[in-house]
């Protein structure tokens, strides 16, 4: 099962990175709800579509591949992968545009256990919601992670990641 998701994933990654063109690197830091810390980097490749354009913005979005490192008190030193598409509405503006974000995606874990979460599975659906500003070719905002296995194995206690995130666009 691990393998055919890997191959899944890394597919989809190629294709992702075949058909884009613009690159953006992400930075961001959060603590968990029982109070892990992760520091996570990523890479952005946009769909570079619009849909939905109309006076008050558009629809868009981008493949987020990332690396995150969670620092737990009991389980230090567990990291993972994921790749996620991401649906992003941009309202207009000059020169600040406000945003709103959500995506669903995998992402494969080192260890099954951050602090008292037990996940059984190393491989975990992630999902987020996020909201911040663009501005001369940077991002600043806020994010919500959840990852669960969505109970292909017992136990599924998920784990929810809140963070503070910045975007630079190339």
């Amino acid at each position: 099962m691990h393998k055919l998701v890997a191959a899944v994933l890394s597919v989809a990654a190629l294709g992702a990175a075949s058909t884009t063109q613009a690159a953006n690197i992400s930075l961001s830091v959060g603590q968990t709800g029982d109070s892990a810390q992760t520091y996570r980097l990523g890479m952005q490749f946009d769909f570079n579509k619009r849909w939905l354009e109309s006076d008050v913005g558009h629809l868009g979005g981008y493949w987020d591949a990332a690396y995150t490192y969670w620092d737990a008190d009991d389980t230090s030193g567990n990291n993972s992968i994921s790749l996620a598409p991401v649906l992003v509405y941009e309202f207009n503006g000059d020169t600040i545009r406000p945003y709103a974000e959500a995506g669903i995606g995998g992402a494969f874990f080192s260890q099954t256990e951050i602090d008292d979460s037990a996940m059984s599975t190393s491989f975990q659906f992630e999902s987020h919601i996020g909201a911040g500003i663009r501005f001369s070719g940077q991002e600043i905002g806020v994010r919500a992670y959840h990852y669960s296995n969505a109970s292909i194995k017992q136990p599924n206690d998920g784990v929810e990641n809140y963070a503070l995130h910045y975007r630079l666009s190339f």
